[in-house]
């Protein structure tokens, strides 16, 4: 396997282990400080840890090698998915709820981890990016069925191929069988606030329902 760095993390406030985790993931060519500030847009219900990319590119940092923009390369995306679960194993063992928030190719990586395993994961949401389709990771009909995914993408984005945008939001909206809410505006490669509130949105809910479900078990054990 090759060999990454120990993970750098960014948490907006200290880990409370008992709360659900939200990850935020950073676009090539950034780093975590670059995406940690998003926390203070979302719900505060929830422990957020923005982590660096482990693939160094001229002073910031990349999840994969490219074949070209939005298109990883299968064995690199494999391996750095491996590095990134034994991360996540450690701070969120399995019972743990585990959000994914991904921006460009921090986007595409999520959607590599959610697609590859996607019982894992409470949701994902993919910001302004393409899922990394024919990268080794399944991305066949009904494959994310039932699973909340959040999508975001702006109609002026000239920073990712139009033809994935639109093979995403095809996917994410129809085949995957995702329980899918989408945020479209005119803006371009870059969050606006009607994009960030979208998203707080639907992180409060996503993290609504899991109270809810642990609720539920609870008193379903008593």
């Amino acid at each position: 396997m090759t060999a990454f760095p120990q993970p750098t993390v960014a948490w907006a406030h200290a880990d409370e282990p008992d709360r659900p985790l939200v990850v935020l993931l950073h676009g090539r060519g950034a780093d975590e400080a670059g995406i940690v500030g998003l926390a203070g847009h979302l719900p505060p219900t929830a422990s957020y840890a923005a982590v660096r990319a482990p693939i160094g590119e001229g002073g910031a940092y990349a999840w994969f090698a490219n074949r070209g923009i939005g298109r990883p390369v299968p064995e690199s995306l494999a391996a750095t998915m491996a590095w990134f679960r034994g991360w996540l194993d450690e701070v969120a063992p399995a019972g743990r709820p585990v959000l994914l928030v991904g921006f460009s190719g921090g986007a595409a990586f999520a959607g590599g981890l959610l697609l590859d395993e996607p019982s894992r994961f409470a949701g994902a949401a993919v910001l302004h990016g393409t899922l990394p389709f024919d990268a080794g990771v399944p991305a066949t009909p009904g494959r994310l069925e039932g699973v909340p995914v959040f999508l975001a993408r702006g109609d002026a984005d000239r920073v990712i191929p139009a033809e994935l945008l639109d093979r995403t939001w095809a996917y994410v909206t129809g085949d995957s069988g995702a329980a899918a809410r989408t945020h479209r505006d005119p803006g371009g490669h870059g969050l606006t606030a009607p994009a960030v509130n979208a998203l707080a949105a639907w992180v409060e809910e996503r993290l609504a329902r899991q109270v809810l479900r642990e609720e539920r078990t609870a008193h379903q054990r008593r």
